[in-house]
């Protein structure tokens, strides 16, 4: 019988387990040893392994981002908790001019083993602060990779792989996927970087969902169903290395792409699948691309914009629709409560 945890569970599992095995890796940020241990993700860490390997920090983004910096340089692997996205912004200078390049800058000598921790997503209308998926920025620099993992199966892999990289690694999570169940093995495994997953087949249209817009994504497979369109759906996993062969595939077989983000369409990760996308398949064969996200304006708060500013399965189906039968066939399908659970649990 299958093993099933919550998201939380899987990421506080995966650290769990690579500090028993590796004593150079520690959990440190806002609120770590809080009794709620955000969202549950460090419950238990710290009576386990003591306030020397597990403690709060104070709000100072920029010199705790450059104390995990200084850890790593030593010898440590540092799991550094930001909570919210929105505030590695106070951060950007440690991540993108020196974790990021210390090891090509000193030929090779240095690495910088930690993991950055940070949640993305609307969730009790949260709004312009709260609630930004920026994780272009990090994709744009060499140095940096970037993991985003939906299921409880990837949240744990991903973790594991990241805590062993040399490189700095941008851990991302959405805040509804906290609440996901999924199938994860108890042992350790890793979900290695570079490597997309099909969640689910189709010859009509490849739809690509970045971390939570995935779930959506794999509703709206549902809903294209009802219509005889099969939509193919790719989660990419690590936005950075990219796997964009398995996402090329795909659209050398169904001609269609529409990639659906957790952020601005405008210079965001949509943008730049839909580019290689396009140079790999140019004179190859004729495609059609779409991209759906957040427009051009800030993450409003209250739930009747929200509903009208975020994608979701019903509009991604319909977008999708007009991308195969045309625009002159509008459609939207009719809300089904039974997809509301429909989201892919895992590898098995």
């Amino acid at each position: 019988m299958e093993r099933m945890l919550q998201y939380t569970e899987a990421i506080r599992e995966a650290a769990d387990q690579e500090m028993e095995r590796d004593e150079s890796v520690l959990v440190f940020g806002l609120d770590v040893d809080d009794p709620k241990a955000i969202q549950g993700t460090a419950k238990g860490l710290l009576s386990k392994f003591g306030a020397e390997r597990v403690f709060g920090t104070p709000l100072s983004e920029d010199a705790m981002t450059g104390a995990a910096i200084g850890m790593a340089l030593a010898g440590l692997r540092p799991i550094h908790v930001h909570i919210r996205m929105d505030f590695l912004m106070l951060a950007m200078n440690q991540l993108v001019n020196v974790a990021a390049k210390s090891r090509y800058m000193f030929g090779g000598k240095v690495s910088i083993p930690m993991v950055v921790r940070s949640m993305i997503g609307k969730s009790w209308g949260q709004g312009a602060q709260h609630s930004q998926g920026l994780y272009s920025f990090f994709m744009h620099v060499p140095g940096l990779k970037v993991a985003a993992p939906t299921t409880p199966y990837d949240a744990k892999g991903c973790l594991i792989a990241a805590i062993r990289d040399d490189n700095p690694v941008m851990y991302v999570e959405h805040r509804i996927l906290h609440f996901q169940k999924g199938p994860v093995p108890e042992a350790l495994y890793t979900v290695p970087p570079g490597k997309a997953r099909i969640t689910a087949k189709g010859t009509d249209v490849t739809l690509v969902g970045i971390s939570y817009m995935q779930v959506e994504c794999l509703r709206a497979h549902h809903y294209l169903a009802e219509t005889g369109i099969g939509a193919e759906v790719i989660d990419p996993i690590w936005l950075n290395p990219l796997d964009i062969e398995t996402i090329v595939e795909s659209v050398r077989k169904t001609g269609r792409l529409f990639v659906v983000d957790n952020g601005w369409t405008t210079c965001g990760a949509s943008a730049e699948i839909a580019a290689q996308v396009v140079e790999a398949l140019q004179g190859v064969r004729d495609i059609r691309v779409k991209r759906m996200g957040f427009a051009s304006v800030t993450c409003p708060t209250t739930p009747p914009l929200e509903d009208l500013y975020y994608p979701n399965a019903r509009t991604i189906a319909a977008a999708a629709h007009s991308m195969v039968n045309g625009a002159s066939k509008e459609w939207m399908p009719e809300e089904r409560k039974d997809l509301q659970s429909i989201e892919f649990k895992g590898p098995f």
